[in-house]
Parts: structure tokens; sequence; C-alpha cells
């Protein structure tokens, strides 16, 4: 497929061979911010997202949601459905995005007031089309896939005539074939920005599964410009989710690969509790690094020689090693701190 055009969202550029962006949404109402809510964006950033979705119900949310814009790290898009008001009070704020559906917004001159608004403010929109709410004509199609790019084809016709070209499109699923078809379909007939994702997916183990195997093909074909691992889980999980199904498809921007063994009867080095201690400073690294994480001198510095800094057990020590060579040897009261050390030689 040809390369998509490119849509910015505030600091951020979707398309246009640009790397792919990682999404997620914020999980619970956003009544209020403070210091806590601005340092858990900061957070979701350095993890590696690059967009962050809201819900927006009302006014009192959109509002609410403009404040945060103005103390965000990242780009912040309000999601909005039923009521175009609302994404015209999004607009008054800096909104790096408006993410809503055409078909559930009302009359045509409700859309041309959003679009109107959104080309003076500069702000693009994206388009969501789910596969459980397309429009009455097209739910009973045998052919579900060509369902779903139809509903988003009539969406982006409106646009097109409004002549308004910032826009991303979405098409969504629960299912993998389904999602590999929509999103295969629409790049064989247009260039719009697409945003990938399984929606409803799942939890955790579930999730990332589906996930993985839908969006990995499409994305080694040149497919999807942004994606959002969608959840039952928190955030952090579906950001840290994200990065690795870029590294996958062969995607993946710089940054830190952890490695770590299942552990195993023969461990003598808690590899679960480590990497749980770790796992947030590590995917926060902007360097490009393997870090393993390995539970016995078995498969310690001999199969993990290939990493930049490992950690093991060996016996009653902790070993401390770098491209398979040893580099420290400690007692396990003190791993933490010289491994600490350690990275900071990678930062």
């Amino acid at each position: 497929m040809a390369t998509a055009r490119s849509v910015k969202v505030g600091t951020v550029i979707i398309g246009g061979g640009w790397p792919v962006s990682v999404q997620t949404m914020w999980k619970e109402p956003l009544e209020s911010f403070d210091d806590a809510v601005v340092e858990r964006v900061r957070h979701l950033g350095e993890l590696g997202c690059d967009i962050l979705r809201f819900a927006v119900p009302d006014m009192k949310a959109a509002e609410t949601l403009g404040g945060l814009a103005g103390f965000s790290p990242l780009p912040l898009v309000a999601d909005i459905h039923f009521d175009w008001q609302l994404a015209l009070r999004c607009m008054d704020f800096p909104i790096a995005k408006i993410r809503i559906n055409p078909g559930n917004i009302g009359a045509r001159w409700k859309v041309e007031e959003v679009v109107a608004k959104a080309r003076d403010k500069g702000v693009p929109i994206r388009i969501g089309v789910n596969a459980g709410s397309l429009p009455n004509d097209l739910r009973d199609r045998r052919d579900r896939a060509a369902a779903i790019v139809e509903a988003a084809e009539r969406e982006v016709a409106v646009f097109e005539e409004l002549g308004f070209a910032e826009v991303i499109v979405s098409m969504k699923a629960s299912d993998v074939q389904t999602t590999l078809e929509v999103n295969r379909l629409f790049s064989s007939r247009h260039d719009y920005p697409l945003h990938l994702g399984v929606t409803e997916a799942g939890p955790l183990i579930a999730g990332v599964a589906r996930n993985t195997a839908a969006l990995v093909p499409l994305l080694q074909e040149g497919i999807g410009d942004t994606i959002r691992v969608s959840l039952s889980s928190a955030m952090e999980d579906e950001v840290i989710a994200a990065r690795e199904i870029l590294a996958c498809a062969g995607r993946a921007k710089a940054g830190i690969s952890i490695v770590s063994c299942p552990r195993c009867g023969r461990a003598s080095f808690d590899t679960h509790a480590f990497t749980a201690r770790w796992s947030d400073r590590l995917y926060s690294l902007k360097a490009s690094a393997t870090i393993a994480v390995m539970g016995c001198v078995v498969n310690g510095p001999g199969e993990a020689r290939h990493a930049d800094l490992g950690i093991t057990g060996a016996g009653d020590k902790v070993v401390i090693f770098r491209k398979g060579q040893i580099s420290r040897t400690v007692d396990p009261e003190d791993a933490d701190t010289v491994f600490g050390e350690e990275l900071a030689k990678l930062e």
C-alpha cells in the first residue's frame, strides 16, 4: 500500500511515514485534576505513550479535560458521542484531536459546525467506526468486514464533501479476522492514516494475544499509523503491550527490550519480583539496549549473552553481566543497588 497522508496531532505526526505512535485511554471519569493526574500523564509518556484519549460524556468533563490540556505533557484527545456541543466546547481549549462518529452526532448541520471549528482551530478529527454500532441498514449484512468499511467510507465522504482532510480513521471489531479484513480493505482504497486496535479485546492475557494476532500482520504489511491496545487492565499495561507489539512487527522506536526467563526449580533468583520492581524504570529509559533478567546460571550469561546488561542468580550470590561476561558478583541484598549502578552506565 502507499504511505498514508500525514495528520498532525499536537506534537505527534500520524502517517506520512512517521513512526507508529502509541495511544491509551484514561480509565476513570475525569471529574477534576491535580498534580497527581498530571504526574500520571507524564509517567505514561515516559513509558512510551504518545497520545492520551479521554471520554467526554458531559460539559463538565469537556471543561475539566480542557483545563488539563493546558498542563499535559502529552497531546490529549476528546472522545465524544452524540452531543456535538461537547466537541465545540473542547476545541475552546488546547485539545489535540477530536474523536467522533458523525453517524451519531445527528443532523448534518451539527457535523458541519464541528468541522468548521476544527478547521479554524487546526484540530484533526478521528472517525471511529465499531462493528457493534453500525448503521441499521448495514448491521445484518453477511460480509461484516465490507459493512464496516462501507460505514467508514460514508463518514469519510461527509468530510470530503466539506473539504476537510485532517482525518484519521479507525474501524474496530472484537475479533482478529474482522480487524485484519477491514483494515486491509480500507487501506487498499484510501490513504487516510489508520488507527489500529481490537476493541473489547478482553483481560490482560487474552487481550494482548488478540491484539498481537491482529496488529502484527497489519503493521508488517505497512498498514497502520497509530495503535491502541485495548485491555481490561491498567493504562500502563496497554502502553507497554503496544510497545512490544511494535517490536514484534519490526516497527519499534528506540528503547529498552526486556528478556527474562519464566523461572523453574533451578532458579536461585526471583525473576518475577525483580522484573516487577524494575519494569517501569526500564521501560522509561530511552537507550536502545537489551536487559536480561534470568533465574540461574544455566540461562544467565550463556543463553543471554546478547544482552547489554543482565542479572541472574548463582547459588547464594547474584551475578551482573554484560554481553555474556560477568562484571560483578554480589550478595542478594545488594542486587538492586548494584544493578541500578550498572544500569546508569547505559543511560
